[in-house]
């Protein structure tokens, strides 16, 4: 990106005849639309693709199936008319009023960690301090929440119940994205060129990472049919299915969502509502933990507001006027994208728009891009996160100062919120992004009035990496599954 700018071309799994080629010559011909992919950091391109023409640049072949062997067919998987069908029924159960009645949930929830932390780990230790992969808490901890507000389930991850869902779940990219093999890079590169009726079978492969997929979307769908029975014996209950359902029952025959689609939205909303949260603020404390300076300033936003509060629970308001804490969110997602690529196709030929030219092989600069029907498009998350032009010459360090006064001029509108693409953007943009931020922001506010965190000393054994396992994931050498070890300290 510091080399070419904000728009590239590389090449697939297979190479092609512009091997390595990382800048455009234009036009973009049918033979690279073939073959190679058009990568895609620049805000106005970003914004063409996912806002002005959306339903243009539809997902490709290869990437639904792979999200239909995570999720099933629900709302991630459509396109389409299918796609704005089932949106417009889905977002009435995520509607900010309807949201904020979860906020106690959230507290009481966040509270019960922060007391197991205490009575269960940092109890065990004279010093008053331990060290806490903070990843597997935060996965439980999510679960618990998604399972009680999305469906009125209990799973009871946070006291370590093994419930066959919350099995399920263990380690479920790490077992499988996070290490394909050769063949299975070089067999998933070819699924654009095979009918999706034939890629429906592939989940039967006898091979680990499908194998596993299998087992999940399997356990999912049996606590669905479940799982709607419930709901619509009860009719009255304020979890998200229950919303949902209502809604679906009150639209138009003609809108209204099938029985099994409604059942299909389940894994979705798990996996929204979960891994993704508990990824984000697992890389939001180890920056704080980095940052023992950023944590003095929100603590002492949280001090003031508990001084004004005393022993009642804060508000959705208060919260929101916590406004460094909420910069130092923003900042933390802007860094660490869970979801760091997302894939589109060109549905016809088309011209896409930059707002930051580019210098072709030729030297000729160009300000749009001209592809082709088929065209693969990455929209690169992490790529746009960083630019300099768009976040200032410090792009690549923690600054949260950067969002309590943005220059908003520089920045073309491209997500949903703080302008990020954590929760993507456009017609696509994530319908469950004000649950996911209440709820971050409600453990913030909890796990840094009990807590100081700190890192451990760095050695190959606790230096954590980034592994890009279709979300984002904290690792160290020689350890299994996701792990983020922190020093946590009670605070009296």
């Amino acid at each position: 990106m510091r080399q070419y700018g904000s728009a590239w071309r590389r090449s697939g799994p297979l190479g092609v005849s512009y091997r390595g080629s990382s800048v455009l010559s234009a036009p973009y011909t049918d033979a690279h639309s073939k073959t190679d992919y058009l990568s895609l950091a620049d805000p106005k391109a970003l914004q063409y693709v996912l806002h002005k023409s959306g339903y243009h640049y539809p997902k490709g072949r290869e990437t639904r199936q792979l999200i239909k062997l995570i999720v099933g067919q629900g709302i991630i998987w459509v396109d389409g008319t299918a796609h704005q069908r089932q949106r417009k029924v889905m977002t009435r159960a995520f509607l900010a009023p309807q949201l904020r009645t979860f906020l106690p949930l959230f507290q009481n929830t966040a509270s019960k960690l922060a007391q197991k932390w205490k009575d269960d780990v940092i109890s065990l230790n004279p010093t008053g301090e331990a060290v806490v992969n903070v990843t597997t808490w935060l996965s439980r901890t999510t679960l618990d929440i998604i399972a009680e507000s999305g469906f009125d389930s209990h799973f009871g991850a946070l006291d370590n119940e093994k419930t066959p869902l919350a099995k399920l779940h263990d380690n479920l990219f790490v077992d499988t994205t996070l290490y394909p093999s050769r063949f299975d890079v070089v067999f998933k590169s070819l699924w654009r060129f095979i009918p999706e009726s034939l890629l429906h079978y592939v989940r039967y492969l006898p091979l680990r990472e499908y194998r596993r997929f299998r087992e999940y979307t399997g356990g999912v769908r049996h606590f669905s049919r479940d799982l709607i029975k419930e709901v619509l014996v009860k009719g009255d209950g304020k979890d998200v299915m229950s919303v949902l359902l209502r809604a679906n029952a009150s639209e138009n025959p003609d809108n209204k969502m099938s029985d099994e689609e409604v059942a299909e939205q389940i894994a979705s909303l798990l996996l929204a509502g979960h891994d993704t949260t508990a990824n984000s603020m697992t890389w939001f404390l180890w920056e704080i933990a980095k940052h023992p300076e950023s944590q003095d300033r929100i603590r002492a936003e949280i001090a003031a507001l508990r001084a004004r509060r005393g022993v009642e629970e804060f508000s959705s308001t208060d919260l929101d006027n916590m406004t460094f804490t909420m910069a130092a969110l923003k900042e933390a997602m802007r860094l660490h994208p869970i979801v760091y690529i997302l894939r589109r196709e060109a549905g016809r030929d088309d011209v896409i728009p930059l707002a930051f030219p580019i210098t072709t092989k030729s030297g000729e600069q160009i300000s749009s891009i001209p592809v082709k029907k088929g065209t693969a498009i990455d929209i690169l998350i992490g790529a746009y996160h960083r630019l300099p032009e768009i976040w200032g010459p410090d792009a690549d360090e923690w600054n949260p100062d950067r969002f309590l006064d943005p220059d908003r001029a520089k920045q073309t509108t491209v997500g949903v919120f703080a302008n990020l693409l954590t929760f993507s953007g456009g017609l696509r943009g994530c319908l469950g992004w004000r649950f996911a931020v209440l709820e971050m922001q409600v453990l913030v506010a909890t796990l840094l009035e009990n807590f100081e965190f700190s890192v451990l000393p760095q050695d190959e054994k606790t230096q954590i990496y980034r592994k890009p396992g279709g979300l984002m994931i904290p690792m160290v050498e020689n350890q299994t599954g996701a792990w983020m070890g922190l020093r946590i300290k009670a605070l009296k």
